[in-house]
């Protein structure tokens, strides 16, 4: 038992020293190796950074930005919910009795209880929310069209509990933007509007509304695609940023933001089947924003610049037989005679590339950046004919004159003439005071006049968009091809009723 002891002490002692012997032949690598590390550290100093493996050094800035991000959406909040305004409109209308066209039917009045002296009309109330933003101290406040346009009464409440009543300056159902003002006797909070053609898809984006009633609800997202068009009304002047930020009924109107606290966009639109969020959200740019109520403010309406053009988007198949390189620039269809693109000499089938120095990706962007543009101005366009390029000089008309310019064409094509709805007609048969045009004078020989018309109707929709100006009217069959049939949502005069009428155009 000794000697097995023994043997085995002997055995640990040499397996000790083999040990030791290979602890010192690893301890000399592996300061050869920190030596060679440290080299290579020295070495990695002279490269470039992209050529280095992340140091604890260079994880720093991430870390603090990580840091801000936890933070800035909190100061975001703090310091832009005191500028957004919580709006509560109400709307009076007067609405034919549905009932009416059975009040001489024995049987129906029989079995519904309908009495001899039932009313024609009857009142109604309704009542709507929104949100909106204080520009300025003076009180003016940047909104929807569609949250206050027709509203009867417009009641403000601020974040700070005060409560007043507002006053219409200015609409544009063209953006779908509104200026309301309030009585405010002292300085009152207001935001400031960031440069939204310097927004970058992906970068962070803030939303503060009233959705649903919540006051002062905040909500995170990102900027998801820009230059959104065609989503609501494709005739008017859009240029949507879209957002998942959540955005819910009540939301309209109120400011989406960067992480600076500026404001990027208007909230105004979504895109849902449930009626409330899904993650697509669309404001209107703050370039355009700030452009549309500084008009409003100074004017009480927006100027706009006319090019005479018909326009739309270039597809692959399109792009190929106009010998252009790629979709992007704008189609001309169709030229105005007499407009300012043919006095240039524009022409059907040229593809505006650029105007202004300003590269044109679309139709729509074309239609913005001409509208924008001051009355008079020469304006450099560059378009693209049967694949040469050409530099021509335009003089930029006034839309308002353009207006007068198609309805000639337009009293030609359908032989008739159209006005804006009175606030006694819109009253009458319960409608909103920017909800269609009355028939002014008719051709009975002329395409509405054959289908029925008669002077003093109304013309609500064509083909599914509302119609809810003269210009409305005029731009949409201006555009409109020979042959080419309408779905007309109509409103008879004498009975009050609605429905479609097919027309097909001279």
């Amino acid at each position: 038992m000794t000697t097995y002891f023994s043997n085995r002490f002997s055995l640990s002692s040499n397996m000790v020293r083999t040990v030791l012997l290979f602890g010192i032949v690893v301890l000399s690598l592996t300061l050869l190796s920190f030596t060679a590390c440290g080299k290579q550290e020295e070495q990695a100093k002279t490269k470039k950074p992209a050529q280095v493996s992340p140091q604890p050094a260079a994880q720093e800035p991430a870390s603090k930005g990580a840091l801000d991000l936890t933070t800035a959406i909190v100061r975001v909040a703090q310091q832009t919910i005191p500028a957004v305004a919580h709006i509560e409109v109400t709307e009076r209308q007067e609405v034919v009795n549905p009932l009416v066209p059975f009040e001489n039917d024995p049987l129906f009045r029989r079995f519904f209880g309908i009495p001899k002296d039932m009313p024609k009309k009857f009142k109604r109330e309704l009542k709507g929310l929104g949100t909106g933003m204080i520009m300025d101290a003076k009180g003016h406040i940047l909104t929807n069209n569609h949250v206050v346009g027709g509203a009867t009464k417009i009641q403000v409440l601020l974040a700070s509990g005060d409560q007043y009543p507002a006053k219409v300056v200015g609409t544009d159902p063209k953006t779908d933007l509104a200026v309301i003002k309030i009585p405010a006797k002292e300085g009152l909070p207001y935001v400031t509007f960031g440069d939204s053609d310097k927004v970058e898809v992906g970068q962070w984006a803030v939303a503060i509304g009233h959705p649903r009633g919540l006051d002062q609800t905040v909500t995170q997202g990102i900027i998801s695609a820009k230059h959104r068009a065609g989503i609501m009304d494709p005739s008017t002047y859009q240029d949507y940023l879209q957002t998942d930020a959540a955005i819910n009924p009540g939301n309209s109107g109120g400011p989406l933001l960067n992480l600076k606290g500026e404001v990027i966009g208007v909230n105004s639109a979504i895109v849902s089947q449930s009626g409330g969020y899904e993650g697509i959200g669309f404001a209107i740019p703050s370039n355009m924003a700030l452009y549309i109520a500084n008009a409003l403010i100074v004017h009480g309406k927006v100027e706009r610049g006319w090019l005479g053009v018909s326009v739309q988007d270039l597809t692959p198949e399109l792009a190929k037989s106009f010998g252009a390189e790629g979709t992007k620039g704008a189609l001309i269809a169709e030229v105005v005679k007499g407009g300012p693109a043919e006095k240039a000499g524009m022409k059907q089938g040229d593809i505006v590339i650029s105007y202004q120095g300003k590269e044109i990706t679309n139709a729509s962007t074309l239609r913005n950046e001409v509208a924008i543009g001051p009355i008079g101005q020469e304006a450099k366009v560059t378009v693209l004919r049967k694949g040469k390029t050409l530099e021509l000089t335009v003089t930029i008309g006034d839309l308002e004159d353009a207006t007068k310019l198609l309805s000639a064409s337009v009293k030609e094509r359908l032989g008739v003439e159209v006005r804006p709805a009175t606030s006694k007609e819109a009253e009458k048969y319960g409608l909103s005071a920017q909800q269609g045009v009355v028939i002014e004078w008719l051709d009975p020989k002329g395409p509405l006049g054959k289908v029925g018309f008669e002077k003093g109707d109304m013309i609500l929709e064509i083909n599914g968009q509302p119609i809810e100006s003269v210009d409305d009217f005029v731009g949409l069959m201006s555009t409109v091809k020979p042959g080419q049939k309408l779905a007309l949502l109509a409103l008879d005069h004498k009975s009050g009723n609605s429905g479609y009428v097919e027309v097909e155009v001279g």
